[in-house]
């Protein structure tokens, strides 16, 4: 008896889940057809200038990675451990005051971070750190490693496990810990585009896949990063017959009933027989023709790509404001925040630095001199402390308007995370179209690189009948 023949089908989006996609499916047998709004591969990495990434090169969750380049065949990636996973500088009254903590899976103890610390801090870091692991192994097994989960599986999760989530509490009530370590902890949750302050509990479980698991630097030199890993896996699809159509921009989705018939873009019109949308979940819903997503958006970032003039090595830096909480009210009013915090990746000689920002495609005028005052800032805190200016030769700013072309309102993770329910991501159908999977970033598990493969990957699995495949992923939760 012979397998059916997988149906045609069309990707909608090329970045990493899309991919993770269109490969599964192709390499079932499938037609496959990707339509993206940019010009190369990788989504939001793909972004600003073409050899660069716009994101750092590292990734976390390494098992999932590794799963995948065994899946697709190829020899295991090169993951290096960054140690430490990022330095944190202080201003206001903590001014002069740094914390690196390193990963405990990776440097096998809590030593070198815990002698950073005083006692009580000490005290407060071991405590949220054992918080933070009990939430993510509690929840990896029903929201990251399975598909989306039933009414059933979330009523077992609450009645089993959900009191140790906290569900009466904001996560800037469960990480109140002092002035130094209450920022550390409520940053976190940016990870998955929410306002730490409004932001519920469970998000601290994101900590444990940076503490805990740890940060790893994905390849090196110019074959390295995500970048480089989104060239690759469409250059993969291409030789498996894949078809890419860049620059094409979808106006909306034509069905029949309950069934999608057709795409109509700006280059004409596509047909296929099943449909893979790797776009954002609103913007899916827009292309459908249904009412719009009454959820406020997640955050959305200023970021600029920095060239150096010479190696600086790889290391990542977080300088907070003097006033971590005023950022957040300045965010929550639609304004760019006066005093950001600046994450700045440093990768040989290349550098990315990002902030966060309204959802707001036109909150920036003028992105060129908005950056400049951004590079200066930064310029003045890193020269503060290593005693000279990064040597910057040339920088590119990616404003809201950018992150706008891969998410609806330029928000980086979708909806916005707040309240208990708000941290729950949509599944992969809609019912308005049987015929249509919805994967990516904004949808379950969540956002991020790893979760959107295993999103795409999985997506993909639901239509060809494949059970879940959760690319090794649970051995780095283990």
């Amino acid at each position: 008896m012979t397998r059916s023949r997988p149906p045609s089908t069309i990707v909608l989006g090329a970045g990493f889940a899309g991919l993770a996609a269109a490969l599964r499916l192709a390499r079932a047998g499938a037609s496959v057809t990707v339509l993206d709004r940019l010009e190369r591969p990788g989504g939001k990495a793909a972004l600003g200038w073409t050899d660069f990434s716009s994101g750092p090169s590292v990734v976390t969750m390494p098992d999932i990675f590794r799963g995948l380049y065994q899946r697709l065949e190829w020899a295991q990636p090169l993951l290096t451990p960054a140690r430490p996973t990022t330095t944190y500088h202080y201003a206001g009254k903590l001014s002069g005051r740094t914390f690196a903590p390193e990963a405990l899976n990776v440097a096998g103890s809590l030593d070198s971070t815990l002698a950073q610390l005083s006692r009580s801090e000490a005290s407060q870091y071991r405590r949220l750190l054992d918080v933070s692991r009990q939430m993510y192994q509690d929840a990896a097994p029903t929201f990251l490693f399975g598909p989306p989960p039933s009414r059933v599986q979330l009523a077992r999760y609450a009645l089993t496990k959900g009191r140790r989530a906290a569900p009466l509490k904001s996560l800037a009530q469960l990480v109140q810990s002092g002035p130094l370590l209450t920022p550390f902890w409520l940053r976190f949750a940016t990870y998955l585009g929410a306002n730490p302050y409004k932001a519920p509990a469970v998000l601290h479980n994101i900590a444990w896949v940076e503490l805990g698991l740890g940060v790893w630097h994905l390849g090196e030199g110019p074959s390295g990063g995500l970048g480089a890993l989104a060239a690759r896996l469409g250059e993969e699809a291409e030789q498996l017959g894949v078809r890419f159509e860049y620059g094409v921009t979808v106006k909306h989705l034509l069905r029949s009933g309950r069934q999608i018939i057709g795409a109509h873009t700006d280059q004409g019109a596509y047909s296929a027989e099943q449909w893979v949308s790797a776009a954002d979940h609103a913007t899916t819903t827009r292309w459908l023709g249904l009412p719009p997503e009454k959820a406020p958006r997640g955050i959305s970032g200023f970021a600029l790509q920095l060239r150096l003039e010479r190696d600086v090595g790889r290391a990542h830096h977080l300088f907070f404001p003097a006033e971590y909480r005023q950022e957040w009210r300045d965010i929550a009013l639609g304004k760019l925040p006066s005093d950001p915090a600046l994450y700045l990746h440093l990768d040989g000689q290349r550098a990315f630095l990002l902030i966060n920002a309204p959802p707001n495609p036109n909150i920036v005028a003028d992105p060129y001199t908005y950056g400049a005052a951004l590079l200066d800032n930064l310029q003045a805190r890193y020269a503060e402390k290593y005693g000279a200016a990064l040597p910057v030769s040339s920088w590119l700013p990616l404003d809201p308007a950018l992150y706008a072309l891969t998410g609806m309102g330029g928000a980086i993770y979708g909806a916005a995370p707040h309240g208990l329910l708000g941290s729950l991501r949509p599944g992969w159908t809609h019912t308005a179209a049987r015929n249509l999977v919805q994967v990516g970033g904004t949808v379950h598990p969540g956002g991020g690189v790893p979760l959107s493969l295993l999103s795409g990957w999985n997506g993909a699995g639901q239509v060809l009948g494949l059970p879940y495949d959760d690319l090794g992923g649970q051995v780095s939760g283990a």
